[in-house]
């Protein structure tokens, strides 16, 4: 079984006329599958309809196991593994251990989000990327529209009616 799929491809040439046809292309009721653009353009997540991601929340949760890796190993260090009494010194002093506390939360945090963004958009190494037009990483910007058995020749002649009123430069049907 192949992995490949039909897309209808919308080409643009400027994000403000991207913007305004996702806008306008999502309130006729059809569904957009992605936009492809050479830089982040504002508000495009939120016209697309995309949830917002919650990496900041396994972030917090890859800082504080670090924090508590870097407590806990501390602790046995000092208090079990090898205490020594230097002029009455507490074994566990918090404040001193502040800036080892926070390096480890931050490694932690750091690595833990890095690996799960790779694993939530399924990039690893040797993966060949889905490219679905060349010009997109340099200065044109793409709308895509997931072409299925269900989908008929007049969906594809509306849709690419459509994004040719809207400001596509260009309109064509690719397989990926």
């Amino acid at each position: 079984m192949s992995d490949t799929k039909k897309y209808l491809v919308g080409i643009f040439d400027d994000d403000d006329v991207l913007l305004h046809a996702v806008k306008d292309i999502r309130g006729a009721g059809y569904e957009i599958s992605d936009a492809y653009t050479p830089f982040p353009v504002h508000g495009l997540e939120h016209e697309l309809g995309l949830e917002p991601t919650r990496l900041h929340t396994a972030g917090f949760f890859f800082g504080a196991t670090g924090l508590t890796v870097a407590l806990s190993m501390i602790t046995f260090i000092n208090k079990f593994n090898y205490p020594t009494n230097v002029g009455g010194k507490p074994f566990f002093g918090l404040l001193a251990y502040i800036p080892i506390v926070f390096e480890h939360t931050v490694l932690f945090s750091a690595i833990g989000m890095t690996v799960s963004f790779y694993y939530l958009c399924k990039l690893w190494p040797g993966k060949k990327p889905k490219i679905i037009d060349e010009r997109t990483t340099d200065h044109l910007f793409a709308l895509t529209f997931e072409l299925d058995n269900s989908k008929t020749s007049a969906y594809v002649s509306e849709v690419s009616d459509l994004l040719k009123k809207e400001g596509a430069i260009e309109v064509y049907q690719k397989e990926v």
